[in-house]
């Protein structure tokens, strides 16, 4: 039996997972029992086991403590490699794999794992994260509330992501203090942002006329990830969707930078993942789908070859995130 005492202040929220889960992972992994009372772990096992346990765990607390949001893959990831590589740095194994962020976590999370990472590591001193408040191909008539409770249902999935990131009660109390704030994309006009990481989702809802304000609100000091999905535009037919016509306005503006995913990257239900390559097959019937042929990209218009956007390579989202959209 070990005794591991953690660094005061460590972010075990982050290090233990959401109800225990990277803990339970461990356990399940090296054969050890854990047990954690505050910072302080208790390792149950084989003197091997237990000492190898000993090093995960210390070494995910200093990466827990850099501003590392750890999600459970990767930690199954770092103790997958550990058995190939087993005296190579985890943060040296994590940081080299990062197809297991693009192809596990959806652009939303993405996004937000970037900008959660940011706060944590002060390169920021706020997360501003906007969404359009549009409907999904149906009216939901008349919201009761404030304005406030009748914009709040657009939001809730930046809030999912959000929660996903941190433990409920301190987003709360960042939420509470002003270093993150959730806002429909309206309430954006007339602002500057500076030393901030702001998110735009679902910006395929976005007007033309939107998608212009909220770009121009970029301060100093600050970073902007703009995501959405071309092919699932709710505006009315008379509107164009901002997304699809920024593509083309700053193709050739410096420091900005266009990332596309396809169905391979989807997180959901593997059942999505063919959900979307059947309706891609309905409407490209003369294309071919399949392992042999590979999927073909969803591009909408045709980019000169000098500036074709970037697939979705472990590189690219890490390199240089700032500005992509999708």
């Amino acid at each position: 039996m070990r005794k591991l005492k953690l660094r005061e202040g460590t972010n075990t929220a982050v290090l233990f997972g959401h109800h225990d889960r990277h803990l339970k992972l461990i356990e399940e992994d090296l054969g050890v029992r854990l047990s954690a009372r505050g910072e302080e772990l208790t390792l149950d096992g084989t003197p091997d086991a237990t000492r190898h346990a000993e090093r995960v765990l210390t070494e995910l607390a200093t990466l827990a403590n850099d501003g590392m949001v750890l999600q459970p893959d990767d930690i199954t990831h770092a103790l997958s490699a550990l058995r190939q590589s087993p005296e190579t740095p985890i943060k040296e194994l994590l940081s080299s794999s990062a197809a297991i962020v693009t192809k596990k976590r959806f652009k939303t999370y993405l996004a937000m794992a970037m900008a959660v990472s940011a706060l944590l590591k002060k390169e920021v001193s706020r997360i501003i994260l906007a969404r359009p408040a549009v409907e999904a191909g149906e009216k939901l008539g008349f919201l009761p509330g404030d304005m406030y409770a009748k914009v709040n249902p657009y939001l809730r999935p930046l809030y999912d992501a959000l929660f996903d990131m941190m433990d409920m009660e301190r987003a709360a109390r960042a939420i509470e203090r002003g270093d993150i704030e959730i806002a429909p994309l309206g309430f954006m006009r007339g602002r500057t942002l500076n030393d901030s990481f702001v998110i735009l989702d679902e910006a395929q809802n976005a007007t033309a006329e939107q998608m212009k304000m909220f770009l121009t609100r970029l301060g100093f000091h600050s970073k902007v990830v703009v995501t959405g999905d071309i092919t699932q535009v709710d505006l009315p037919p008379e509107r164009v969707s901002g997304l699809i016509e920024v593509r083309e306005i700053l193709r050739d503006v410096e420091g900005i930078e266009f990332v596309y995913f396809d169905e391979r990257d989807v997180v959901r239900h593997k059942l999505v993942q063919d959900i979307i390559k059947a309706y891609d097959q309905h409407q490209n019937p003369t294309q071919s789908f399949g392992p042999s042929s590979g999927v073909p990209e969803r591009r909408p218009s045709p980019v000169p070859h000098n500036k074709q956007p970037k697939p979705a390579t472990p590189s690219s989202p890490f390199t240089d995130p700032w500005g992509q959209s999708h």
